[in-house]
């Protein structure tokens, strides 16, 4: 006589939620958050331009992008468990050679470093695998997880300043490095699984594998879908690219730049960097909430809300000047900071809710290698347009005006009919 199974208590599946937000929490807080703190002390020690640093910010999106198709086609290979440790290690490896660095080149090489680890450590594996395990609950999962890129901003942005101002920027470069490869390399190996499948469980915790649409047998629906070239010929594919590389070129461009900017017009570098902590509290708060709005509604109705509110909060930004009161600069923060914590979850939850999670890797890495060039590129965008004109009030405007088209192409996004999906 055979004895039951014993299931656990906790399902195993809200382990691994907790292990992908500490994960993001120090792949994105490190990467992304920070970097602006390091503008100033970069120029004092070296005096590069401010457009001169930003070229750093934006190597490691873009390197974060192009890496991203090539983790997903891994990721759906072998599976993140041998990934996320090697993404860590060049994290921790990048780190290590900018804080030696002496020169601009040995700088930019490192943010190459630093991208490609990003990549292999960030979004594309995370978000494959809480996927994986959660389908009733997918979107809330996703947005748990995505919650710690915000939290990486409310934890590491005081940590790594207070850092700064005690022992140099080196010694911050230094610290990340030790710290993303201690934790994340030992955790990953012995934790992450990649399908519930694996621990003979299945999605959300349920005794029963789910039934596919329009069958009464039990599947694993998690492993059909579009492959990456049929994902390719429909127009769903396309609207998803454009919408997220032009909110990621607008968002992150009013998330870093006004650190600066606040700086500029007399308010204390603790102010500037409250905010940018404000921002990201605010952003994970964004990510759970809009993780559980798409469990409700449709998700492309979720982002557009997501857009519409960091919208907002770049009017907001625009209307700030040196007397204004620093209400105002909570509000815009709060404002972009939970809009910005809309994209994740609900680029995730669009991928595998509009192609399915076969291939989630490879479709996943190709939008957010478009999502990051866009996030690459604002930032730089608004470094340029101040070295120009003195001002970033032509930057912000455009990141208005740009929503025209990021808000109404995610609006469009449909899942593809089967005649479409069966011809491609």
């Amino acid at each position: 006589m055979t004895k039951p199974r014993i299931r656990p208590r906790l399902f195993y599946g809200y382990h691994l939620v907790a292990i992908s937000f500490l994960f993001m929490l120090l792949s994105y807080g490190s990467g992304s958050f920070v970097f602006s703190l390091f503008v100033n002390p970069l120029q004092s020690a070296f005096g590069w331009g401010r457009g001169q640093v930003m070229v750093g910010f934006t190597i490691f999106f873009v390197t974060q992008g192009l890496v991203s198709p090539l983790v997903g086609r891994l990721v759906d290979r072998f599976g993140p468990r041998p990934v996320i440790p090697l993404g860590a290690v060049a994290m921790g490896l990048g780190f290590l050679l900018v804080s030696r660095m002496s020169g601009l080149l040995l700088f930019y090489a490192g943010y190459v470093i630093i991208g490609a680890g990003s990549a292999g450590m960030g979004i594309v594996p995370c978000s494959a695998f809480v996927s994986n395990w959660f389908r009733r609950k997918r979107g809330i999962a996703v947005g748990v997880m995505a919650a710690g890129m915000g939290a990486g901003g409310l934890v590491m942005a005081p940590a790594v300043a207070q850092l700064i101002a005690t022992y140099g920027w080196r010694s911050a470069y230094l610290s990340m490095a030790i710290i993303i490869c201690a934790l994340t390399i030992p955790l990953s190996l012995a934790l992450v699984r990649t399908r519930p499948s694996d621990m003979g469980l299945h999605p959300d915790g349920d005794e029963s594998p789910p039934v596919a649409p329009g069958s009464d047998t039990s599947t694993d629906v998690d492993r059909q879908g579009l492959s990456l070239r049929q994902a390719s010929g429909t127009i769903a594919l396309y609207l998803l690219g454009i919408s997220f590389f032009v909110s990621g070129f607008s968002n992150t461009g009013a998330l870093h730049a006004p650190v600066p900017f606040l700086e500029d017009i007399g308010f204390p570098t603790a102010t500037a960097a409250a905010a940018l902590g404000t921002l990201g509290l605010g952003s994970a708060a964004g990510k759970v909430f809009f993780g559980w709005l798409c469990d409700r509604i449709p998700p492309r109705r979720a982002a557009g809300i997501g857009l519409g509110l960091q919208l907002a909060g770049i009017f907001v930004l625009l209307m700030i000047r040196a007397d204004s009161p620093q209400s105002l600069i909570w509000a815009y923060a709060l404002l972009l900071g939970f809009g910005i914590g809309s994209w994740l979850p609900t680029m995730s939850v669009l991928v595998s809710s509009t192609f399915g999670l076969a291939f989630y890797g490879s479709i996943f890495g190709v939008i957010a290698f478009l999502e990051s060039s866009g996030t690459a590129l604002g930032p730089l965008f608004a470094g340029v347009v101040f070295d120009a004109t003195g001002t970033f009030y032509y930057a912000f405007v455009t990141f208005a005006a740009l929503y025209a088209v990021a808000i109404p192409a995610v609006l469009l996004v449909k899942r593809p009919s089967q005649n479409t999906t069966s011809s491609s």
